[in-house]
């Protein structure tokens, strides 16, 4: 497909998703593209797969589906794989997750059985609650990197995939900041060989799927591609990467809420956010260094959208807390409740109170299963490195070196159907509208 300029090889033959972890998130993920397939559900929250874009002006009426606009991998062309530190296949880990009705799963029972996990990489230092027994073992790091390209190949030649992209859908690591061994290429290398401790699994997984030309997405707080070696090995491979951290529940409101505030101007004295959850994320995230990792990657929202330093009479000093709370009764049903402080015309004092039931596998579902196909779009369509574009999906989304993220919502979604139209050689829209009036 060639539009001014824009080449995109087609989207032939199988698109093998391989995931990390295979609990909650992924096996509804999986499980839902086995019921869509089988025609007794609707993707509903997935934007590739029911979302629409306008093109040209809005007299013309043209609105395609973004699967119609762009050459998308069809849902029945991919074939998934995963890793997991417990053995049991797509269906035992499903019920164990307990997300899922069991009639529905009984009906996909088939396909998810057949799909077991491979060992994976795991430390115990990086997510001290989580004590599994599908594990490789290696004498240095580098070892099980090239363990993980081992079975990269593997996976590729015996499904007869002809692409490949990963997704990070496992736990939250201990909180890493950059450091030296993170720098270049040369010196995490030198870092897997010498087993560095500020190489976390997560990074392992990072590099073995750019060593293999294969497009990353980070649906996890952790460190794990945002740093200098490996999005500088994945921008002269070739390779299109994305992360971090999927955007769901409670962030998910603050990036729909936060923009009409600013956008009316009204101020904010205070955001108090607490969190209910009991899956294995929960149990993950009750470690002080797990959350760590998990608060600031939700903390970076309001700051960036309301921007202070712009509106200091309006957002400076405002006090924004984060909780989350292990509670094992509610299983993958989190609750997210907010409190919000904020003021309007003459100072005078408002609340706005949150309360979202949510099912978060169910909200990152789609959002796994959008990242892979734009993932592979980008690539075949010989984009290479940090996807700004695919910020719409993460809590907090990548960037270029030296740039701020963008988190309002709504201009990531500008951002990414702009893209769309680019790619597809389609004039792009800024709601100017002066056109209609001339």
């Amino acid at each position: 497909m060639t539009n001014k300029g824009v080449d995109i090889a087609p989207a032939d033959g199988k698109l093998g998703i391989l995931l990390v972890g295979l609990g909650a998130v992924s096996t509804t993920f999986v499980a839902g593209v086995e019921a869509v397939r089988l025609g007794i559900s609707q993707p509903v929250g997935s934007l590739t797969q029911m979302g629409t874009i306008r093109l040209g002006k809005r007299t013309e009426g043209r609105v395609p589906h973004i699967k119609d606009l762009v050459p998308l991998a069809s849902l029945e062309d991919i074939v998934f794989g995963a890793w997991d530190i417990f053995s049991d296949n797509a269906f035992e880990a499903a019920k164990k997750a307990g997300v899922l009705e069991r009639d529905l799963l009984d009906q996909v029972a088939e396909p998810l059985s057949s799909l077991r996990p491979m060992p994976a990489v795991f430390e115990q230092n990086y997510v001290k609650r989580l004590h599994g027994e599908n594990v490789k073992s290696g004498k240095n790091k580098m070892e099980l990197a090239e363990q993980l390209i081992e079975d990269i190949a593997k996976f590729k030649s015996d499904k007869g995939c002809d692409r490949l992209v990963m997704v990070w859908a496992a736990s939250t690591e201990i909180f890493l900041e950059e450091s030296d061994v993170h720098l270049t290429i040369e010196a995490f290398e030198k870092g897997l060989y010498d087993s560095h401790p500020a190489i976390a699994p997560s990074m392992i997984y990072a590099y073995a799927a750019i060593r293999s030309g294969v497009p990353f997405a980070n649906g996890a707080p952790n460190l794990s591609v945002d740093i200098p070696a490996l999005t500088t090995l994945a921008e002269d491979s070739g390779v299109p990467i994305c992360g971090k951290d999927f955007k769901t529940g409670q962030t998910l409101m603050k990036t729909i809420l936060a923009p009409g505030l600013k956008a009316r101007m009204l101020g904010l004295d205070g955001w108090y956010s607490t969190n209910i959850l009991g899956n294995r994320d929960g149990e993950v995230l009750d470690d002080p260094e797990n959350f760590k990792t998990k608060e600031e990657s939700k903390l970076s929202v309001l700051e960036h959208i309301l921007q202070p330093e712009v509106y200091p009479e309006l957002y400076d000093d405002f006090s924004h807390v984060v909780r989350i709370n292990y509670y094992p009764p509610r299983g993958d049903n989190k609750e997210g409740w907010d409190n919000i402080d904020i003021f309007g015309w003459l100072g005078y004092k408002m609340q706005i109170k949150i309360d979202f039931l949510c099912r978060d596998s169910i909200l990152a579902a789609p959002l796994a299963l959008d990242l892979a196909l734009f993932l592979d779009l980008a690539q075949r369509a010989g984009m290479r490195g940090i996807q700004e574009w695919l910020s719409f999906y993460f809590k907090a989304p990548q960037t270029a070196p030296g740039l701020y993220p963008e988190h309002d919502l709504f201009i990531q979604l500008m951002k990414l159907k702009n893209t769309l139209r680019h790619m597809a050689g389609e004039d792009l829209i800024t709601h100017l509208g002066l056109e209609y009036y001339d």
